[in-house]
């Protein structure tokens, strides 16, 4: 204890207010300590250095507190046995690191039963550390109930594992302490280490299963340092008297697997401090708003079109991989000692095995292994083939097997890329496997998929940083892949019948699973997505050794496979004309039939809760339109009107009619993504759309879809869908909420003032996205009316804007097309003049076109992020302009990123 510190205790324990006099002296040194480790996480000391300041800070202000409260507040020169006390760091805390606000874990160890002093002295010091706004893990037991309880509560015995006496009776806790590790030492291993890897399965669902969300958990997502103390603690309970358990790590990893576990502990621990320092708490998800800082105070820089918080967050889910290398090496070692519990049927049958077919691998305990790493030196082709096998005879690698492959990566070359036994294996995985999205995600583990396949080595790890995608691109990919392979297998016929039913007619499978491998592949490059990726999927299919008919469906696939989505969701399906260039830009119904697949299974992986009901019906109805094509048939303009005959006859009488149609089952009987159907009848007027966006944004109504037609006599019917805000039918829920929007809508439908939307609560993650406004226009598009398309930030009330600046410069609203891609909203409108005519280019347009980025660009309130905004990693606008040569000159398209 210092000297200054000890002189304030010492006067402390004659102020008024003891406590508060103590918790004040405490405080103010704590701080300054702490405040030094703050300056040396910013200087840019390594993670583990700054972390063991933290604790040692937490040390001094913990012994300096139990020497005023034991030695002068409730001394004890000669303490009875029962008024024996020691105080115990245990947990993470015990290890000797601490983030800065990390619970403190403490166990008061008493000799047996409690005391009124130990009470005393235990209370005390609770109080003070609650006055200091510490959050305490705590337990007071004797010696003999902590020793009962670790032999049965695995919890228990993890915290004890690495407990480090701090003060009080040295000779109390160094005999539990001994007592306790020859308990351990005595134990079977086994009950521990299973409870761990349960817990760390358990611990990997609550924070999100996949190791590759773009939203990690630093502390308990998987590959996270939770995944590291893991291997700590099973390291410790084999020996428990060897410090942090080195002894049993040098001997369970190898020299390059300890470096990797070193820098990957340096890593983790500095993105976990500074991400407590900048939320000011024990913030452990790793959201947007803290990304970009974490990554500017860790030195990391952009580079070309890559943002610095892309860089970062790819370095940290190498690292995530590189944790899950180092857990599955060390489960290899364990079941090498027999000191890992299996469990599979296999394994409980002595001496069963199954001919694999393949010389050098065998069956080990239920899993594929390699009778060594020379079997891939012999023969490099079997790395792929290995994983073809796993997959024929349904069975996990074993992590011997797995480590022989990160070791035997450089025998992949340009020659075995081109190999034809290598590539045979490699698409029988992708488009023939049982299950391609467990296989091929264990190649990616493995670094195999990246360094066979150069196109998506990129990709690895690689995020986008916005709201809208919820996985990594790599792992999106794989998921996508997965998805196809359920719809294969029928496993989705509910909510996909009519993909479950065309996947089964796609000619060429291999194609298809080859594009959605690589559609991807062209983020980042400095063509755009779409044509970096065309690039890359023509060199690796030639290199796969494709022929020239099937290399070019591919590139087409990869070129065009946002073609479908973006006609469906941003542009009007019921117009005959937008059927047909969709139509022109397909070509023919196996196209057609292998896009819908590609799209469905794209959409599905982008992240939970994406893909609903809405967008299916939108992409089912271009695709039946486009089948009648090719099929000969007329395509004709549905008219709203037909739907409801007899609205305008009551909005005539009474100046407005609106109503309902509820339609909340959606696509084969599934509730979830339905949207409520509402129609308003009034005579038209300017701003009629605006009137009735603005009342719908004040109901808390989201627009996903909106038509209007005007009959000869002014009649005009706005018919809309609606959803609420978690994706549900407006309404479904709260039927009475339905009920006083349609009352709302006639209100302003006949004139009256529309209510407008509250203003948007500050969003610190929406607020960390600088997205840039975009507004286009096309005048090729439909023969009859200008498509507009505007992209920009979303906000509450932002159609309605949208809507009034057309209104103002005398432009009516044919139908309206709304999509929302996470912060950025992407709506198009059909316009026609005053007369009902197709706008002519000019410079009035253009005035309408700045007005409208105008709109797009009006900030929220400040969302109080902690980082400068960053702008955000999604297309601005729709390719479609780019898919057709242009006579009419229309607004520049911004490059897309």
């Amino acid at each position: 204890m210092s000297q200054p510190l000890a002189g304030r205790l010492e006067k402390a324990a004659s102020a008024a207010d003891v406590r508060k006099a103590v918790a004040s002296a405490l405080r103010e040194h704590w701080d300054t300590d702490r405040a030094k480790a703050a300056r040396k996480l910013e200087s840019g000391a390594d993670g583990v250095t700054v972390a063991r300041l933290y604790s040692a800070a937490a040390d001094e202000m913990l012994t300096a507190l139990w020497h005023f409260t034991a030695g002068v507040l409730y001394p004890a020169p000669n303490p009875t046995e029962a008024e024996r006390l020691s105080l115990i760091a245990v947990g993470g805390y015990g290890r000797g690191v601490l983030a800065p606000f990390s619970d403190l874990d403490l166990l008061f160890l008493r000799p047996w039963k409690s005391s009124p002093r130990t009470e005393q002295v235990i209370e005390f010091m609770l109080y003070v550390l609650w006055d200091l706004g510490v959050k305490v893990g705590q337990a007071a037991r004797s010696v003999d109930e902590c020793l009962a309880l670790a032999k049965t509560d695995m919890t228990v015995r993890t915290t004890l594992l690495e407990a480090r006496p701090l003060a009080g009776d040295a000779a109390l806790s160094e005999d539990f302490i001994a007592r306790f590790q020859a308990q351990v030492t005595k134990a079977d291993p086994r009950a521990f280490i299973a409870a761990k890897l349960e817990e760390r399965d358990v611990r990997h669902q609550k924070a999100g299963a996949v190791r590759y969300r773009v939203e990690p958990n630093v502390k308990d997502g998987k590959g996270g340092l939770r995944d590291l103390n893991t291997l700590f603690w099973i390291a410790r309970s084999l020996a428990p008297d060897s410090p942090l358990g080195e002894r049993v790590l040098d001997d369970l990893l190898t020299p390059r697997e300890r470096r990797s576990f070193e820098e990957a502990f340096d890593f983790l621990w500095r993105a976990r401090a500074h991400m407590h320092l900048i939320a000011g708490r024990a913030e452990e998800k790793l959201t947007f708003d803290l990304q970009p800082e974490v990554a500017r105070r860790m030195g990391w820089r952009g580079r070309g079109d890559e943002p610095a918080v892309e860089r970062f967050m790819r370095r940290y889910f190498l690292v995530a991989r590189d944790v899950g290398g180092l857990t599955r090496a060390l489960s290899a070692k364990l079941e090498g000692r027999h000191q890992k519990p299996t469990m599979s049927l296999s394994r409980l049958i002595p001496g069963r095995k199954r001919k694999l077919g393949v010389e050098g691998f065998v069956e080990a305990s239920g899993r594929l292994s390699v009778t060594g790493p020379e079997v891939f030196a012999e023969a490099p082709e079997k790395l792929l083939i290995l994983f073809r096998t796993a997959d024929q005879h349904d069975l996990d690698l074993h992590p011997d097997a797995f480590s022989a492959v990160t070791r035997s990566l450089s025998l992949v070359t340009p020659s075995l890329r081109r190999d034809p036994e290598a590539t045979r294996a490699f698409l029988d995985i992708l488009a023939h496997g049982q299950r391609p999205y467990r296989v091929l995600t264990l190649m990616n583990e493995t670094g195999l998929l990246g360094r066979f396949l150069p196109e998506w080595g990129r990709i690895v790890g690689q995020t986008q940083f916005n709201m809208y995608h919820a996985y990594t691109v790599d792992e999106h990919t794989l998921q996508a892949i997965g998805i196809i392979n359920d719809l294969w297998r029928g496993k989705l016929a509910n909510e996909h019948p009519v993909a479950v039913e065309i996947v089964h007619r796609i000619d060429d499978f291999e194609a298809l699973m080859l594009a959605m491998l690589l559609h991807d592949v062209g983020k980042g490059g400095d063509r755009g997505q779409l044509e970096d990726g065309a690039i890359a999927a023509r060199r690796a299919c030639d290199r796969l050794g494709l022929d020239s008919r099937r290399v070019e469906f591919v590139v087409w696939l990869v070129r065009n496979h946002l073609a479908l989505s973006d006609y469906a969701q941003k542009r009007d399906v019921s117009d005959p004309a937008t059927v047909r260039a969709f139509a022109d830009l397909v070509g023919d119904p196996e196209r057609l039939r292998t896009l819908l697949i590609l799209t469905v299974a794209d959409i599905r992986a982008v992240g939970p809760g994406v893909w609903n009901s809405w967008k299916g019906r939108l992409m089912r109805d271009l695709y039946q339109r486009t089948e009648a094509v090719f099929r000969g048939e007329d395509v004709v303009r549905t008219d709203p009107r037909d739907e409801f005959p007899d609205l305008a006859v009551r909005a005539a009488k009474t100046g407005a009619a609106a109503e309902s149609v509820a339609d909340w089952l959606g696509d084969a009987g599934q509730r979830a993504g339905a949207s409520t159907r509402v129609a308003i009848a009034a005579l038209d007027r300017p701003g009629l759309f605006a009137d009735l966006a603005s009342t719908l944004a004040a109901a808390g109504a989201d627009i996903v879809g909106a038509r209007v037609a005007t009959a000869e006599d002014g009649m005009a019917l706005d018919v809309f869908d609606l959803q609420d805000g978690v994706g549900a039918p407006y309404g479904r829920d709260e039927p009475r909420r339905l009920t006083r929007l349609i009352s709302a809508l006639e209100q302003a439908a006949k004139g009256g003032t529309p209510r407008k939307p509250a203003p948007a609560r500050p969003n610190p993650r929406r607020a960390t996205f600088d997205v840039r406004p975009v507004a286009l226009i096309d005048l090729e598009e439909s023969p009859d009316a200008a498509v507009i398309e505007v992209s920009g930030a979303d906000r509450p009330g932002l159609l309605a804007d949208l809507a009034r600046v057309l209104a103002d410069h005398g432009l009516s609203i044919r139908s309206a097309h709304i999509a929302g891609f996470g912060e950025r909203a992407v709506d198009s409108f059909y316009v026609t003049d005053g007369d009902g005519a197709k706008p002519d280019a000019g410079e009035a347009l253009e005035t309408v076109r700045a007005a409208l980025e105008g709109v797009l660009d009006r900030r929220a309130a400040p969302g109080g992020s902690v980082s400068a905004p960053v702008r955000a990693s999604q297309r601005d606008v729709t390719e479609i302009g780019r898919r057709r040569p242009r006579a009419t000159a229309v607004s520049q398209t911004p490059e897309a990123r």
